[in-house]
C-alpha cells in the first residue's frame, strides 16, 4: 500500500482557513460524508474526540493525524487538509498544527489492521522533514499526494 493509492483527490483541502481543532475536524469529516467515506459527521466526530482523549495526535513539526475507529465509516478514506494559518492542537512539540490528516477506519477488525496499515504508512512518510516541508506548501491536491511520493 502507498499514500498514492489511499489519497483521495476529491477529500484533500489545501486551502483551509479553520480557526479551531473543531473547525477543522469538522471540516474534514463533511468532506469525507460528501464523498461517501462517512454515514455521519456527528458520531464519526465523537469517535474522534475520544481517540483525541488517550493521547494528543499532534505529532509536531505543524502536523497532527487525528484518527479512531468508528461505526460510521462505510469505507477506508484519508481527509488531508492544509490549513493557511497554525491552529492550537496538542502537540509533541508544543506548536500549532497545519496539516491535517484525519483517518476514516472502521471499527471492525478489518478496520483496526488497516488502522495500523495507515499510520504506520503515514508515520514513516511524516518522520521525514523534507516530506513535511513539501506538504505545508502544497498548493493543489496533487501537491499533497506528490509530497508523500
Amino acid at each position: 500500500m502507498e499514500v498514492k493509492d489511499i489519497v483521495d483527490l476529491e477529500i484533500v483541502n489545501t486551502n483551509m482557513t479553520a480557526k479551531t481543532k473543531a473547525d477543522a475536524l469538522n471540516d474534514l469529516a463533511q468532506q469525507l460524508l460528501s464523498s461517501g467515506y462517512i454515514t455521519e459527521i456527528d458520531g464519526f466526530i465523537k469517535d474522534i474526540y475520544a481517540r483525541e482523549a488517550e493521547g494528543q495526535t499532534g505529532i509536531g513539526n505543524y502536523i497532527a493525524i487525528p484518527h479512531g475507529k468508528s461505526a460510521y465509516v462505510k469505507k477506508i478514506g484519508v481527509a488531508i487538509g492544509i490549513n493557511q494559518e497554525e491552529i492550537p492542537w496538542e502537540t509533541l512539540d508544543g506548536k500549532g498544527v497545519k496539516g491535517i490528516i484525519l483517518f476514516a477506519v472502521g471499527n471492525d477488525n478489518e478496520g483496526a489492521t488497516n488502522h495500523l496499515k495507515l499510520l504506520s504508512l503515514f508515520a514513516r512518510k511524516l518522520g521525514n522533514d523534507e516530506v513535511v516541508g513539501n506538504l505545508l506548501q502544497a498548493k493543489k491536491p496533487e501537491d499533497v499526494v506528490e509530497a508523500f511520493a
